[in-house]
């Protein structure tokens, strides 16, 4: 996939974020919350650089 190269998250975890963004619609800060308590460190800014590209 074209547009996730040179992330510094795998796919997957990108594509998790994004799911539960579209589906939910949970803030940013609380989709970086949840990921934490999952173990991974995620910025509520990265995610929304996440969603830019996938989004719109």
């Amino acid at each position: 996939m074209y547009l996730f190269k040179r992330r510094r998250f795998p796919v997957e975890i990108i594509l998790i974020c994004v799911r539960w963004y579209c589906k939910y619609g949970i803030s940013y800060r609380d989709l970086a919350e949840m990921m934490s308590e999952r173990g991974i460190a995620v910025d509520p800014s990265t995610i929304f650089r996440f969603l830019c590209p996938t989004v719109s």
